[in-house]
């Protein structure tokens, strides 16, 4: 691929979107895998449009349930709009697969051989921009005095290839601090006893595989948890819906004060 001064061209879309900035809930919600833009200098990164629809290419469902999610809570949502292809932005910048070369099976001519400084301008324009644009924005909420409970909306493929079958419909994900991932994961469990959901299921949060959790949610001392939802479940509106409503629930519910006796 040719050397490039800029990855994004005029013509591109912002890497990042906000919804309801100004909601008036305790919780932010951000989705870092959202969308499946590519820049258009980066030619589709030399990919079959279909490989753009799988879950490689972006969290399948996840935007459509933070959207119904930031709508039913009156909470604000912090979108990306490039492909996690292009560069992860969950992921910091030495994580192996913050700009992959191959994903489940899949070898990504584009991002083949590319030189540090390529690498570094996705990063620059894209990654940074994302996180800056939510770092303000928690300074602001903080600024302000107002309590904030961090939300990433994610969404997990039922199998990976070669890979055993994942059976939970709801993994929950935290690190260092699980309080509101417990409180979250209790709260659930209680409504939906006949729902598969796990504490760090599928995956695990930590400062290597994750980037929002440990520097806006860990660091700065806020309440948060990462959702992973089964993409087979959200694939289409109606379950985007229904599982929207059933985390709404539980997040209302872990989030208030338990009431003193």
């Amino acid at each position: 691929m040719e050397t490039l001064t800029n990855v994004l061209s005029p013509s591109d879309p912002m890497p990042v979107e906000t919804v309801n900035v100004g909601g008036r809930s305790g919780f932010v919600l951000v989705c870092e895998h959202a969308g499946t833009a590519i820049p258009q200098r980066l030619n589709g990164l030399g990919l079959p449009a279909a490989e753009m629809r799988r879950h490689i290419a972006y969290d399948i469902g996840a935007e459509g349930v933070a959207r119904q999610l930031a709508e039913t809570l009156d909470v604000p949502l912090i979108l990306q709009r490039y492909s996690r292809l292009v560069v992860d932005c969950n992921r910091p910048y030495d994580a192996p697969d913050c700009i992959p070369e191959r994903s489940d099976g899949t070898i990504v001519p584009g991002n083949l051989r590319l030189a540090d400084r390529e690498r570094r301008q996705r990063y620059v324009e894209i990654h940074q921009p994302f996180h800056r644009e939510l770092a303000v924005f928690l300074d602001g909420r903080a600024a302000a005095g107002l309590p904030t409970t961090l939300v990433a909306v994610h969404s997990f493929t039922p199998r990976l290839m070669n890979g055993p079958e994942r059976p939970w419909k709801l993994g929950v994900l935290s690190n260092r601090d699980r309080s509101f991932a417990e409180r979250f994961l209790s709260s659930f469990q209680a409504r939906n006893p006949s729902i598969t959901s796990a504490h760090n299921q599928p995956y695990v949060v930590d400062d290597r595989s994750d980037y929002t959790i440990p520097v806006h949610g860990e660091a700065r001392g806020l309440p948060h948890l990462l959702l992973e939802i089964r993409n087979d479940l959200i694939g289409e509106i109606e379950g985007q819906s229904a599982w929207a409503s059933l985390i709404a629930e539980a997040l209302v519910a872990a989030n208030t004060p338990a009431k003193e006796i």
